[in-house]
C-alpha cells in the first residue's frame, strides 16, 4: 500500500487533541459516577466506535493507495532549432522597445507553448553560435533568451548559411546519438530582420528541403525603418548620418518558399507569432518512448465512507453514559 501524504504535524496534533480532550472527558464522566455510586462501563462502547471512526478518519487523510495496474505512458515531441539573428540592425526601435527585446519575448512564448518538445537555439550574423542545445528544460532556455545582445556575435554583416547548417547538423547528429525520430518532427525557425549577404545558403535550403524538414521564417521589423542606439547616441554611417534600419522581408520570403515553409512577420502592425505557434503545433510529433509503469489509485473515499457510517451510528444509538 502506498500512501498519497505522508503521516506528519497535522495528523499529530489532530490524535494528540483527540486523545487529550477525550480523556478529559472520561475522567470527568469516572468522576461523576463514582461520586453518585453508579456503574459508568457503557462509555467505553462510545469510546471504541469514536476512536475507530476517527482512526479511519486519519487514514482518509494520509490517502491510502492500493491496487496497482499497469499504465502505457508515450513520449511524444518535436525537435525545434530556432536561428536569431544577433547583428547590430536588431537593436532599431521601429518596433518597441527594440526589435531584439520584442524577439526575446515572443521566444519566452515559444518556449512556453512548446513545453513538451526539445527545443535548442542557435545566435548569429555573419557567423553561428550554439547558445543552447536541444533541451526539455525551459528554465534554461529563458535563462538564455534573456542574455541575448547584439555584442555576443560579431558585427559584420547577416549570413544565414551558417546557422542553417549548423540547426541541420545538430538536428541530424542527435537523431544518430538519440532515440531515432523521422524528419517531419523537426523544424527550424530562422528569425532576422535584414537581407542575405551569404553565398551558401542556397545550398543549404536545399539539404533541408531534401530531409523533410520544415523551416519556418520570422521578420521583424517595418518597411519605414528605425534608427539604431549606439552607446549614448544613435548609430551613425560613414557620413555622419544616422543608420536607418529597414526590415528586407524578400530574403526570408525566399528561404521559405524554396523549402516549402512559410514566412511569418512581426512589423507595426501585425504579429504572426501567435500564427506562428498554431503551425508548428499542428505538426505531428514522434513518439520518442513508451513504457509501462505500475500505477495505484486513491481509494480514501473507502475510509472516508466508513467512517461517515460510524458517525451516524454514534449519532444514532443512545447509550447512557451511567445509570441512577
Amino acid at each position: 500500500m502506498a500512501w498519497y501524504r505522508e503521516f506528519g504535524l497535522t495528523e499529530i496534533i489532530f490524535i494528540t487533541l483527540f486523545v487529550i480532550l477525550y480523556a478529559l472527558y472520561v475522567i470527568r464522566v469516572v468522576k461523576i459516577a463514582r461520586g453518585l455510586n453508579t456503574p459508568y462501563y457503557t462509555i467505553f462502547f462510545k469510546l471504541g466506535i469514536r476512536i475507530l471512526y476517527f482512526a479511519l478518519f486519519i487514514i482518509a487523510m494520509l490517502g491510502p493507495s492500493f491496487g496497482g495496474s499497469k499504465k502505457e505512458v508515450k513520449s511524444v515531441g518535436k525537435d525545434i532549432m530556432i536561428c536569431i539573428d544577433l547583428s547590430k540592425s536588431m537593436d532599431a526601435f521601429d518596433i518597441q522597445p527594440t526589435r531584439l527585446e520584442k524577439i526575446k519575448f515572443e521566444m519566452k512564448r515559444l518556449v512556453d507553448a512548446f513545453s513538451s518538445d526539445r527545443i535548442g537555439i542557435i545566435i548569429f550574423s555573419s557567423e553561428a553560435f550554439m547558445q543552447c542545445p536541444l533541451t526539455y528544460d525551459q528554465n534554461a532556455l529563458n535563462l538564455f533568451i534573456e542574455t541575448m545582445n547584439s555584442s555576443l556575435v560579431p558585427s559584420s554583416g547577416t549570413d544565414f548559411g551558417p546557422p542553417l547548417r549548423m540547426a541541420l547538423q545538430k538536428l541530424e547528429d542527435d537523431e544518430k546519438t538519440g532515440p531515432a525520430t523521422q524528419s517531419k518532427s523537426k523544424v527550424i525557425i530562422l528569425i532576422s530582420d535584414g537581407e542575405d549577404f551569404g553565398e551558401e545558403t542556397e545550398e543549404v535550403s536545399r539539404d533541408i528541403e531534401n530531409k523533410n524538414i520544415k523551416l519556418f521564417t520570422l521578420g521583424v521589423g517595418t518597411e519605414s525603418g528605425g534608427n539604431i542606439y549606439s552607446g549614448r547616441g544613435l548609430k551613425n554611417d560613414k557620413n555622419g548620418r544616422p543608420v536607418l534600419s529597414k526590415l528586407n522581408s524578400k530574403s526570408l520570403r525566399d528561404l521559405a518558399n524554396k523549402t516549402d515553409g512559410q514566412y511569418f512577420e512581426i512589423n507595426e502592425t501585425k504579429n504572426d507569432v501567435s500564427r506562428l505557434i498554431n503551425t508548428i503545433g499542428k505538426i505531428e510529433g514522434e513518439l520518442r518512448d513508451a513504457r509501462y509503469v505500475d500505477v495505484t489509485a486513491n481509494k480514501y473515499f473507502y475510509f472516508l465512507a466508513a467512517a461517515v457510517v460510524l458517525l451516524l451510528l454514534d449519532v444514532l444509538i443512545n447509550v447512557p453514559t451511567f445509570k441512577i
